[in-house]
């Protein structure tokens, strides 16, 4: 009987293992002339995921009740939130991938398995309430995404991504593996309620310190928070334009909530231990972000370090280590992901006369001129993105803030503010460009009808009309919260 609750628990996860397993098959007998009808396929999958981990969230499921396989997961409404993020951020990646790799004539049938994979391995990771759940789920994650970044074959730029991505990220998964090894090793157990109460009773010694220490810069590297950031650029670059969008949304959102629920679930009784690093994190990642896209030229090294500088600001709510920090954070994560996915598209977009990328920003002058649809909705991503009002990224910005002053950290929400000036500076360089410089007429290429759709949705979400939802995502990021203080 409990075998059978666990299995209906982690529906989620069966239906995209099982589906990602014949698909695969399908793929064997079908080769990559099948892979438009396996993407097809993989996005109904994720859309049925989606659905079936809704209710979770929308019902503010937490606790024991929803927790499988004696403990090692749970199915809450923080798990779900993450998740419809992630299948999301999966989704659109296989909507834009197949138009792009069929132009470079590289479209292959494994591509949307592994997106598969790696959705079902993130899954796991937003679920885990244990240690070695939380490094099964990683694990399955990162090997698929190291394929995925180097998937162009006859590519240097993406083999070369591919390898540093994973020498890199298995210097990061040895760093969490020994942290995990001496948290067990102190507390004498993996799972998170367990930890938690250790910690709670017999404080946190030198040895617990050091596990928690690596534990973070493991999970740091992940989400590419400095000073744990350095493949980021060399990544985002070097993949192809759809894994990036990929790399920057689904996985983004993966591991920045896998980072939540290890520090306010496993360390929550100690959060004065964790403070300090993620305060620090925070800061460094948003100055380093800011400061290094200054100097970029290629539009997708800037939204790399674009990326660095909003995990900062994401991180100022979570060094709140309560309630309402945790909402927020969701908050600002749900909006990053729709900005990310209208930049992505757009710079799929981006195309010259011969279907090649243009992704120097140079290459941009005067896109207003010749293309003031796409220049519009690309000025729109790097405002919001800068956190200036009307557009919804101000909002991400001022509930992460606001968050920070309740919880007494004004001196980190100051400096956070000061320093978000500096990234607003390259932001409205790439405004400049698309606007006021004289037109370069490199964009040529005709838009997917699929990337325009995607295009104006997410565009029309980070605009002021999203300000129409803000009740309602506050409120969906008020019940994921909520699930992370169960044991309050």
């Amino acid at each position: 009987m409990e075998l059978l609750r666990s299995l209906q628990i982690t529906m989620a996860e069966e239906v995209l293992s099982i589906s990602g397993l014949v698909l695969l098959l399908v793929a064997a007998w079908g080769g990559d002339k099948a892979s438009r009808l396996i993407s097809i396929l993989s996005v109904a999958v994720l859309a049925a995921c989606a659905l079936i981990a809704a209710p979770a969230l929308c019902g503010s499921a937490s606790g024991a009740d929803v927790s499988a396989f004696g403990g090692l997961y749970r199915a809450d409404a923080f798990a779900a939130f993450a998740k419809l993020l992630i299948y999301v951020g999966a989704g659109v990646t296989l909507i834009v991938a197949p138009a792009y790799f069929e132009r470079v004539r590289s479209m292959r049938a494994e591509f949307p398995i592994l997106v598969l994979f790696a959705a079902l391995g993130m899954g796991i990771m937003v679920s885990a309430t244990d240690l070695l759940t939380l490094y099964i789920g990683l694990e399955l994650n990162s090997l698929a995404s190291y394929v995925l970044a180097s998937i162009l074959r006859n590519d240097d730029r993406s083999a070369e991504s591919g390898l540093k991505y994973f020498v890199l990220g298995s210097l990061a998964s040895g760093i969490l593996l020994y942290g995990v090894s001496l948290t067990y090793g102190f507390t004498g157990t993996t799972n998170f309620d367990g930890i938690r109460l250790a910690l709670a009773h017999h404080g946190l010694g030198t040895g617990a310190t050091f596990g928690l220490v690596f534990v973070l810069a493991g999970l740091a590297f992940k989400i590419s928070a400095a000073p744990f950031h350095m493949w980021t650029p060399d990544v985002y670059e070097g993949a192809p334009t759809p894994v990036t969008a990929f790399f920057a949304t689904a996985p983004k959102a993966a591991a920045l909530t896998l980072m939540m629920r290890v520090s306010l679930e496993a360390y929550g009784a100690q959060p004065g231990a964790w403070q300090q690093i993620i305060i620090f994190a925070a800061l460094l990642s948003i100055v380093i972000g800011a400061l290094g896209a200054i100097g970029q030229t290629n539009i997708k090294r800037l939204m790399a370090y674009s990326s660095i500088n909003n995990v900062g600001f994401m991180l100022v709510g979570l060094a709140c280590a309560n309630q309402p920090g945790a909402a927020a954070v969701l908050v600002y994560l749900a909006i990053y992901v729709a900005m990310s996915v209208a930049g992505f598209v757009a710079i799929l977009m981006l195309r010259d006369a011969n279907g090649e990328q243009v992704e120097a920003i140079s290459d941009l002058a005067g896109l207003s001129k010749t293309r003031p649809g796409l220049a519009l909705a690309l000025a729109c991503v790097m405002l919001s993105l800068a956190g200036l009002p009307p557009l919804l990224g101000f909002w991400g910005k001022f509930v992460v803030f606001q968050a920070a002053v309740q919880a007494h950290l004004v001196a980190l929400g100051s400096i956070a503010i000061a320093a978000s000036v500096i990234g607003a500076f390259y932001y409205l360089k790439v405004v400049k460009v698309l606007y006021f410089d004289e037109a370069a007429d490199k964009v040529k290429g005709s838009s997917d009808i699929a990337h325009s759709v995607l295009l104006v949705l997410a565009t029309l979400f980070i605009s002021p009309l999203g300000y129409l939802l803000t009740k309602w995502l506050g409120g969906l990021a008020g019940n994921a919260a909520a699930a992370l203080f169960h044991f309050a």
